[in-house]
């Protein structure tokens, strides 16, 4: 056995089964390695293009079309595959789209708004001095803007011959008084009307001597802020001589966009600053707020008043302000980053990262949103605290579940809040198959067949059955009815396949709407768009079926267009 086992011949033999068998377990059929190669090979990044779909490569780069970077496509896990609203992306393109993630928090319900304005004048603190008789301006004693004046102080004299004609008729009465007490009464109270103090009436009459010139004197203390007149100028009774305004007491003028005024309220506390004072905070209280919108700026104007003794602060200043507006909630409220949002009309769209994932993967849920805090939004329902969104690279998440066939911020589930009977819901399902026909007809380029197919159509529309309706739906029906019924009889109308295709158009547009807010029973319908459609406006279309079938063309451009949303009707 010893030699046996030392013979060369043997030994090479040994070396050769046993290599043999290795091979057999390495490439048999179903082994291991082989397995994790092709698993491998599966799971290979595709890269395509979020404008045209139809564009896929197996590395990064421009489209060759827009020129747009493109995007990675990654399998899907076995959990991802079995619902639309999950998409899982691999590392790799989780790193080339730069996507990013935060913790849904909860914060106290206090909102910052940051406002600009201006100082302006206390209109309830202008004084305006007119001439309460005509005559001409003898002197003037205040005779610039900007002069500061006290209450009570001389402004101007002024000459009136009508005065001076009254003094004398008050000077006569006096004499007669006794005999003559009511012509006496009357000529002091013809004075009175024209602003002249007792103490003058009085002093006129027991001097006997007749005034050529009566004294202006000031309501209030302040600044004069307008002038109206010079010396020598003739005046009529309610001219206005000048114009003073109270200084120790301002108005903060602030512009409030309307997102703004929902936090805002009348005795709310304000800070603010302005760049001739630096380092020094004012503080005050919101007066008033004004309840009209400015139709040029689309702002509101929200006062406060201060005190101004030293008068620091002056009409036209710019002002920076913050108010800390306390939000209308009990508790701590849910908030996400403005950028996490989706908008799509009335609703709105986040991905939210789900764990315990064989690979990063993002589910597309729809949630409530009520004030925004700043940068955030607070979310009223949907969302909870500790789960992540994505709140950078939101676009791209949704774009590569989009292009993958996921429901997506455009291709979602069909909303049906609108509830219908049963047969108003079949009804409607043979009226979108009818409008199939019709557009199929169009695609073979038959204006003929068109034109039977519009008759159909109008038949099924005539046909759907409004009776079981409540009268708010009935109602919202009856908009979509009579809509498609134009659009109907304008096709009938159409004398070429070319007027036909144009209001297909129309047609479709009204369509997707209808389809939007009421159920068929489709699982999914396709909506197409093609650019060059109707002289280059572009037009769109629903179909039945994935593949582009161009209605506006036919077999000129049969393969124009692109699906840009799927409408899927499935039980949640």
């Amino acid at each position: 056995m010893k030699k046996v086992l030392n013979n060369r011949f043997f030994q090479f033999g040994l070396v050769l089964v046993a290599g043999l068998f290795m091979g057999w377990l390495v490439f048999k059929p179903g082994s291991t390695i082989e397995h994790q190669h092709l698993h491998e090979q599966r799971k290979e990044t595709t890269y395509t293009c979020s404008m045209h779909p139809q564009i896929r490569q197996n590395e990064p780069g421009k489209c060759p079309i827009c020129g747009m970077d493109l995007i990675p496509v990654a399998q899907k896990s076995d959990k991802a595959e079995s619902s639309p609203f999950l998409y899982a992306m691999s590392p790799e393109a989780i790193a080339l789209a730069n996507v990013q993630t935060q913790m849904v928090k909860t914060v106290s319900p206090e909102h910052e708004i940051y406002l600009t304005g201006k100082v302006a004048l206390n209109e309830q603190r202008i004084a305006v001095i007119s001439a309460n008789y005509s005559g001409r301006i003898e002197k003037l004693f205040v005779d610039f803007t900007g002069q500061t004046v006290n209450k009570g102080q001389k402004l101007a004299s002024i000459y009136s011959p009508e005065l001076v004609t009254a003094q004398k008729e008050l000077i006569e009465a006096a004499k007669h008084k006794d005999i003559n007490p009511v012509l006496y009464d009357a000529a002091r109270e013809k004075m009175r009307l024209w602003k002249i103090t007792e103490n003058q009436i009085t002093e006129i009459e027991n001097r006997c001597v007749v005034l050529t010139e009566f004294d202006v004197y000031s309501d209030q203390s302040g600044i004069v802020i307008r002038r109206e007149i010079a010396k020598g100028d003739y005046v009529k009774k309610g001219t206005v001589l000048f114009e003073i305004a109270d200084l120790s007491n301002v108005w903060i003028l602030l512009d409030a966009y309307e997102s703004d005024l929902p936090f805002m309220r009348v005795g709310q506390k304000i800070s603010f600053t302005v760049s001739s004072v630096p380092g020094k905070d004012f503080t005050s209280s919101i007066s008033f707020v004004d309840p009209l919108i400015h139709p040029q700026t689309r702002t509101a104007s929200v006062r406060a008043e201060i005190n101004n003794p030293q008068q620091m602060l002056k009409p036209e200043m710019f002002v920076k302000a913050q108010i800390k507006a306390d939000l209308s909630v009990k508790d701590k409220s849910l908030v996400i980053p403005k950028t996490s949002v989706l908008w799509t009309g009335k609703r709105s769209v986040v991905y939210v990262r789900v764990p315990d994932m064989e690979l990063p993967a993002f589910e597309m849920r729809e949630i409530t949103l009520g004030a925004s805090p700043g940068e955030y939004y607070m979310v009223d329902s949907g969302l909870s605290e500790g789960e992540e969104v994505v709140t950078n690279g939101v676009f791209a998440v949704d774009a590569a579940a989009q292009l993958n066939g996921n429901y997506s911020m455009m291709n979602r589930v069909a909303d049906h809040p609108i509830d219908v009977p049963e047969m108003f819901t079949s009804q409607l399902t043979i009226f979108v198959s009818q409008y199939f026909n019709l557009k199929n007809s169009l695609v073979e380029g038959d204006f003929q067949l068109a034109q039977s197919n519009a008759k159909k159509l109008e038949s099924t529309l005539n046909k759907i059955e409004m009776n079981h309706l409540d009268d708010e739906v009935h109602h919202i029906w009856m908009q979509h009815d009579s809509a498609l019924k134009k659009q109907i009889e304008l096709l009938l109308m159409a004398d070429d396949i070319e007027k036909q295709r144009e209001v297909l158009s129309s047609l479709s547009n009204q369509l997707i709407e209808t389809v939007d807010n009421f159920r068929v029973k489709l699982e999914i319908i396709f909506v197409a768009y093609c650019p060059m459609a109707i002289d280059d406006k572009g037009a769109y279309w629903l179909s039945e079926f994935e593949e582009i079938k161009n209605p506006y063309f036919g077999d000129a451009m049969l393969g124009c267009g692109e699906v840009i949303k799927q409408i899927r009707i499935i039980k949640r």
